[in-house]
């Protein structure tokens, strides 16, 4: 079974994500509501796959990706995008995500980037 660390500062976002992949038979085995605590529990949980919203306080994706691919350079992150965050999108691909989720979720493309992992 695939473990998957959720970061994203939205509770709403979270529960969807969690009820999509629990349902499908994959571990949520942390959830993270910045980027600095997802980095943290990445490097507790060290889970398969990691979750993770662009646009948070604090430290949002782009920065916690940089800090996970540098911890581990394999790791797999999936950067979820709200509608219109190209430049963050191609950004994110140079530092090395692994897939692209948009919101709002549809359970097809996020399973469908959780198995491309």
């Amino acid at each position: 079974m695939k473990s998957v660390l959720i970061v994203d500062d939205s509770r709403t976002s979270r529960r969807l994500l969690k009820d999509i992949l629990e349902k499908a038979g994959y571990e949520v085995v942390g959830e993270a509501i910045n980027g600095q605590e997802g980095f943290d529990l990445f490097v507790k949980l060290s889970p398969d796959i990691v979750t993770m919203d662009i646009t948070m306080p604090q430290v949002d994706g782009l920065e916690s990706l940089k800090l996970i691919r540098k911890q581990n350079p394999d790791a797999k992150v999936i950067m979820i995008t709200a509608a219109g965050q190209k430049e963050k999108m191609m950004e994110a691909v140079k530092l090395g995500a692994a897939e692209f989720i948009t919101k709002p979720f549809l359970e097809e493309s996020v399973l469908s980037a959780i198995r491309h992992c």
